[in-house]
This record gives structure tokens, sequence and C-alpha cells, in this order.
């Protein structure tokens, strides 16, 4: 009896054991790919800089860190480019930094602090995402560059230092006002004119101001001299006249010329060519000519990548400006007397954060090009001739860099630097080209887990229309035989997302929770869908696409139907996440595949066209455009709520109240009909936090969120939860 009782304790202390392992192993396996895992904190702390500059003379440089949500001002200057905090922000209160500009003199660095300056309606009105008892205001400060206090200037934004280096111009109250650099006299209103001001522009000795003034169906640019003298309107007509552009001798402006609006509606559902061209007027008379025309092509239409047209008066005289008519956003330049435009940027890449040198004898931009074949899917430094097509590209290599600026003695080249691992930080390197020197490596907190991060695979695969369409795939080695899937959408939709860390502070977090999902074991692929950029005008702007049918939506599907066909993916445990638009393409996903798609975060999404898009199409004016009924039919069909009741997968609604992009209605109104159908839902609703999430817990919360709602769903378990 005693052996038999001992034998049965044996064998079942064996079968427990048995189980305990199985148990552990499946679990290991889950946890195996992430058994170097890192905190959702860790791979948020790290430094990110932006508003990058460089005074006009001199080596000093400015920029803008964002650390933990503590934004400050920093410095540094050459030849040894040793950085330096300039202000004292401590606290995590959601307030952006941005128009940094240093005085010609180098004396003085001005920024403005507050506001929401990439929403689409009240970027300059504060936010208040800290929840303060005070209202947080939109405001111009200056401080020494040598050190000292910052010293509040005026409530206002979109400051310019004069050339003089004595006082600053800027917009309030759709005016232009000036107030000392030193802030020694209060800010005063400095001319009276018509309309809603903008786009200041110093004449380069700093004796008058160019401006454009906005007068709802066109827009003039002007001249202020001084109060004795009336303002000089630049051949006015009734045109939209915009980006006035001096002459280095002052003698000139170049500005950019497109129709006024009105006539007989168009429909609304045919591409169109949109016509612009390159004006240049006498700065004393005001007498204009033609210079340049577009061609009268969709391509020839006004480009909307970054800086738009990106007009700059150069040396050597000639007239530099981008246009997609090739095909791709290419620089072009024209002489100040006209003729033939040159093509300065030949090639199967684009240009973006465009800027000209000191001396204006060379263009400098963040471009997908170079001779790796993965670089379209980068960015690299380029630096090409006013006058000639050679471009260089002078950070090749696997890296990332963009936003390049000369420094004021036309010896240096600074610009935002990363790697796949590293996060973005300032660098410097000769204008001659050479070894590049990376700044402030010190901020990155010794706890980043840049050893631990995977790098992104390119992938190419085709749409059902055979479209290319590209993307990054993270997946950390070894873990469950069958790991869950995550496809990832960006919004924009003109974005085009890396293989490394973004240029975008948005984006570059999007990077950061996708290698976090890799770390926890998920299989990521961010998909760059049809609309984006950095694949050519066919791409960019193709037919039947969003509210005109989401033509771009075959593009995610594929994405997912890829992952589906790798042997590591559980094709039955495949989620979507994105913001913004990538939340719209979230949310279609889920009404249209729910059997595709298993689960979904969407982040301020747009989920009624109609709602967001009626008002312009239904506008009361006895005409209407004669395919106003196609194109609402289109925009509801093209939205997630035409197809809920086909919704089945639950989903984690994320949104901030304060949004200036996407309205808060929009996920009101998809609660009421989610409850309606029966639609399993969570809601992460953040107060009083905008469109981008500017204080630092609140988006930690929102990718800590959603990597837990995909846990749940998906019953991951990694290490952290052992």
């Amino acid at each position: 009896m005693r052996t038999s009782r001992y034998s049965l304790i044996f064998v079942l202390l064996l079968l427990a054991a048995f189980a305990a392992a199985v148990s552990l192993s499946q679990s290991t396996r889950v946890a195996a790919s992430a058994s170097t895992s890192f905190t959702m904190e860790q791979i948020k702390n790290y430094p990110f800089p932006s508003e990058l500059t460089a005074s006009a003379t001199g080596s000093r440089i400015a920029w803008a860190f964002n650390e933990r949500g503590a934004r400050n001002v920093w410095v540094a200057e050459g030849p040894d480019f040793k950085p330096r905090r300039l202000t004292n922000y401590q606290t995590d209160d959601g307030q952006e930094l941005t128009s940094l500009s240093i005085s010609r003199d180098g004396k003085y660095v001005v920024y403005v602090r507050g506001g929401d300056h990439g929403s689409n309606w009240e970027s300059s009105l504060g936010v208040n995402p800290a929840l303060s008892a005070t209202q947080p205001r939109v405001q111009i400060w200056s401080v020494p560059f040598a050190g000292g206090e910052p010293k509040l200037l005026s409530e206002g934004d979109d400051p310019v230092i004069s050339p003089k280096s004595d006082r600053v111009v800027f917009l309030k109250e759709r005016a232009v006002w000036t107030v000392s650099l030193d802030g020694a006299a209060p800010a005063k209103r400095l001319f009276y004119a018509r309309g809603e001001a903008g786009s200041l522009q110093w004449s380069p000795d700093g004796s008058r101001l160019a401006f454009v003034s906005s007068r709802s169906d066109h827009s003039f640019v002007g001249i202020y001299t001084n109060d004795s003298s009336p303002i000089l309107y630049l051949a006015p007509t009734t045109s939209r006249d915009s980006s006035p552009r001096w002459s280095p001798d002052g003698k000139r402006i170049a500005f950019v010329r497109r129709p006024g609006t009105g006539g007989a509606p168009e429909p609304i559902l045919e591409q169109r060519p949109q016509a612009w061209a390159i004006w240049t007027a006498d700065s004393i008379t005001g007498e204009g000519r033609l210079l340049w025309k577009s061609p009268f092509t969709v391509k020839g239409s006004p480009p909307t990548t970054h800086g738009g047209t990106n007009l700059h008066w150069a040396a050597a005289g000639r007239i530099v400006f981008l246009s997609y008519m090739d095909g791709w956003p290419h620089l072009y330049s024209i002489s100040e007397n006209g003729g033939e435009p040159l093509l300065l940027t030949p090639g199967n890449f684009m240009a973006e954060y465009i800027s000209i040198s000191s001396d204006r004898r060379h263009m400098l931009f963040a471009g997908n090009a170079g001779s790796d074949v993965d670089d379209i899917d980068r960015r690299h430094i380029v630096k090409v001739p006013v006058d000639k097509a050679e471009p260089v590209v002078m950070t090749p290599g696997k890296g990332l860099e963009w936003t390049p600026f000369t420094t004021g003695d036309n010896k240096h080249v600074v610009y935002i630097s990363a790697t796949v691992q590293r996060p973005p930080l300032p660098a410097v390197m000769p204008l001659a080209g050479g070894k590049s020197q990376v700044l402030a490596q010190d901020r990155v907190p010794s706890d980043f887990p840049a050893t631990q991060l995977v790098t992104p695979k390119k992938v190419v695969y085709k749409a059902p229309d055979g479209f290319d369409v590209h993307g990054q795939l993270f997946e950390t080695t070894g873990g469950a035989a069958k790991k869950p899937a995550i496809i990832y959408a960006h919004g924009g939709p003109p974005r085009q997302m890396l293989l490394g860390w973004h240029y975008s502070d948005y984006y570059t977090n999007a990077y950061a929770l996708n290698q976090f999902l890799a770390s926890r074991g998920y299989v990521v692929l961010s998909v760059n869908f049809r609309l984006g950029i950095g694949y050519g005008h066919d791409f960019h702007r193709p037919l039947n696409a969003g509210v005109q049918g989401a033509s771009e939506y075959q593009d995610v599907k594929a994405g997912a139907e890829y992952l589906q066909r790798l042997p590591q993916v559980d094709a039955k445990r495949i989620g979507i996440y994105g913001g913004s638009y990538g939340g719209y393409l979230t949310a279609l996903a889920l009404a249209r595949d729910s059997k595709l798609f298993a689960a979904g975060v969407d982040i301020h999404g747009v989920h009624n066209w109609t709602a967001e898009r009626a008002a312009p199409l239904l506008e009361n004016r006895y005409e209407k455009a004669p395919d106003v009924q196609r194109a609402l039919d289109l925009a509801w069909q093209s939205s997630p709520v035409a197809s809920i009741s086909e919704w089945k997968s639950p989903v984690l609604l994320i949104h901030g109240d304060d949004d200036r992009n996407v309205r808060f209605s929009q996920t009101t109104d998809l609660v009421r009909r989610l409850e309606k159908a029966g639609v399993q839902f969570e809601e992460l609703v953040i107060p009083d936090d905008t469109h981008h999430f500017f204080l630092h817990a609140n988006m930690v919360k929102v990718n800590s969120a959603t990597a837990a709602f995909f846990d749940r769903v998906f019953g991951m378990r990694g290490p952290s939860d052992e």
C-alpha cells in the first residue's frame, strides 16, 4: 500500500511537471522573441529634435528638443558645435516650440511657445492637455544666445526677425505687429491693411516688408515701407498671389500666381489640371510680368508635398521652384529673365524639406535618393547647384537624414540624422563633404533600448490592380511557431513610412510602437499605401481614392493577405491600427473585412466622409456641380459607417477631444452606431489633448493601451507578464 501510494504520487508529480513544462514551453515560444523585451516608457524616452535653424552669418545653430514632454531650445556654435540648453522648461505640459530663428548678428534666438501648428484649424489657439486651471497662450519669446532668461515679447505667431537684428514682426489678430527684439518696448500693430496678412518676408536690407493679403476669393502681395508711404500691391488682379521672395539686391520680388476662386461649378470627381505661374514684379513701381507658366496638366498642377512650390530666388540670376510636371516632385531653375526651366534633380526620387545655401548657389534637400536599392524608403541629404543638374547625395548609407541647412559662413551643413536603432539627433558635416558629427548623443537615456531594436525589412507586394506597394516588416527572431500579426496604416495620407526613425514626431512615435509590438512577439507590417508620397505622381494622386472610392484600401487588404501567406503568421490573428487617415483605414478594414482583420485600434479616424465633405458639395448656390449626387454617394460608400452591418471584430477607439484635424464628433457618432450594431468596442478619450497628443504622458498612455488591447484580444504574454 505504501509503495503504491508513493508510486502514484510520483506519477502525479511527473505529470504535473510535464504539464508545467508544456505550459512553460508554450509561453516561452510566445515570449522568446521578446526575451530582450523593454517597456513602453523605455522606448518612448528618446529626445526628439525639431525646428533646426541656422543664423544668417557665422556658425550658430539652434533646435528644439522634446525630452519626455519637457521642450527646450538648444544651441551650438562652430567649430566644435558643443550643444547647450538655452531654456529651462522642466514639465510635461504639452506646449510645443515652433518658429525658431536666430538673429542675423547671432545674439538672440526667437521662438513661439504653445498652439498646435500641425492642425487644420485653430493652430494659433492655445492647447491645454495638462488640464491647467490657467489658460495657455500662444506666445513669442526671445532669449540671448549667450544665455539668460527668456523674455516674453507678445502673444502672437509666425515671428520673423529683421535683418537689422533690431525687431521682430509677427502675426496677431489677422494683422502684422512689431516688437523690439529685446522686448524693451511693448508690441504694437505695424500697419493697417484689409484682409488677413501672412507670409512675412523682409527685404535683404531690412528696410521693407513683403506680405500676402488674403481676401477670400483673391489675394495680393504687398510691400510696406513706412507709415508715411502707401502700401504697394504688386500687379494686383483677381488672382490668388502668394510666396513672395525678394531678389538678392532687393529690386524685385518673385511670387506664385493662381486663379482666383469662382466660375461655374466643375465636376467633383474629375481629375483636373490646376493652373499656376511664377511672376516677378518691380519692388518700387509694382509693375509685374509673367516669368513662367506651368503646363496645364494634372502633373503640372501645384505640388502638394512639403513646402508646396518651394520658390527661392537664388544666385547666378536663377529662380528655383518645385514641380511634379515630370512625374516626381523635382527642383527646377529658370533664368530671372525667363526662358525654359532646367530640371536640377532628374531621377525617380522626390525632394522635400528644401533650403538654399547661405551663398544662394546650392539647394539642399532630403531625398529618397542613393545607390542602394532600399534608398527609396529612406531620406538622405542631397546638394545640387542652382544652375546645373548635378545632384550629389552627401549622406549615403543605411541611415536617414533630413531638414538640411547651411551655416551662415557657408562652411557646414546641419541636419537631423537617425539610424535604424539610434533615434534622431542633430548632426553637422562640412559643406564640401566629409565626416559627420552627431550632436547631443548623451541626451539619449542610458536605458533606451537601441541595441534591442529590430531592423525593419523592406517588402514589396502587388495590389489587385497591379500597383507595387512598399512596406516595412518588423519581426524578432524566434518565438512562437505561429505569431499574431498587425498592419500599421499611417495618416496623412501624403506620408511615407521609412526604414528607420521618421522625421515627423508623430511617425517617430509610430516607429517606436511598431518596435515595441515586435518585441512582444508580433509580426508588424507598416504599409505605404497609395495616396502616399515617395513613389511618384501616379501613386500620390491615384484614381478613385479616398472620398472618391477608397482605392487605397486594397493596398491595406493586400498587406494583410501578404501576412497570411507568411509561414510564421497565424492567419486568424491579424490586427490593424493607425491614426488619423490610418484610423479611417482601420475602421474601413474592420467594417468591410472582419473575417480578415480580427481586431483593430482606431486612433482619431474619419468614419463618415459625408459629414466632413457634404457642406462644400452642397453649398448654397443655384448652380450645382453636375456630379454632386454621385460624389455624395461615393463619399458615403467610401465611409466605414456605410458597412457597419458587416463589422464584427472588436475595436479600441482613441481620440483627444480637442482634436483640430479630425473632429471628435466622428468618434462619438461611430460609438452610437457600434452600440446599435452590437459590436464590441472600448474607448480611450483624452480630455483637452489634440490630434498630436502633445502631452508625453498621454502618448505613452495611447501606445500602452494599443499594445494592451492587442495582447488581450490575441492572448499575448511577454516576459514582464510572467
